[in-house]
């Protein structure tokens, strides 16, 4: 499907820095292109892992764009924050930059109920067209999403295409593949 595409290594890659602490976009090219070329199928960019969360969103555009095109249809932006309007904002402007899949964290901080992460991830959904991954990391966001949730943004949302468990949970991820079936 659309998210087998992209491969089976998707790597979180890092956001570069010049020394005086501005954005480095051709070194941010330079490392989508070196992660390609030894082991990775696919490249994270603006994930956790790299900064998301203090970069503007001008950078963020620019970053997009300029790791997407490195990425040669291989690029997934890390878009969410915990806020759903500012959600939805961030994965069209990733999208428009010619992402290729979207990466979409649980709400870090709010710790909002399972019928709240439902409405979040389904609003981001039908904001954009390509797929989304969802991502569960707990010991960050505060909350688990539940598999049930997950099975319900899922069958609801079709762009919805793969899940990021960071629960460390086995019990859980068995639960889950036995609710959502072999796919």
């Amino acid at each position: 499907g659309l998210f087998m595409s992209l491969g089976r290594v998707l790597t979180a890659m890092v956001t570069p820095y010049t020394k005086t602490g501005e954005v480095d976009y051709d070194k941010a090219q330079k490392l989508t292109e070196y992660l390609l070329t030894h082991g990775s199928d696919a490249v994270v960019v603006c994930g956790t892992t790299g900064e998301s969360p203090t970069l503007t969103v001008p950078e963020k555009d620019k970053l997009w764009a300029a790791v997407i095109e490195a990425a040669k249809g291989k690029g997934i932006a890390g878009t969410t924050d915990n806020e759903t309007a500012f959600s939805v904002d961030l994965a069209k402007r990733a999208e428009k930059a010619g992402a290729d899949g979207l990466l979409a964290v649980v709400p870090y901080y709010n710790k909002p109920p399972q019928e709240g992460l439902y409405q979040h991830f389904k609003a981001i959904a039908h904001g954009a067209d390509i797929p989304i991954i969802l991502y569960n990391i707990p010991g960050r966001t505060g909350i688990n999403m539940q598999p049930e949730t997950v099975k319900r943004i899922v069958d609801d949302c079709p762009n919805v295409v793969a899940l990021k468990d960071s629960t460390g949970n086995l019990d859980q991820v068995s639960n889950l593949r036995k609710i959502m079936g072999p796919d």
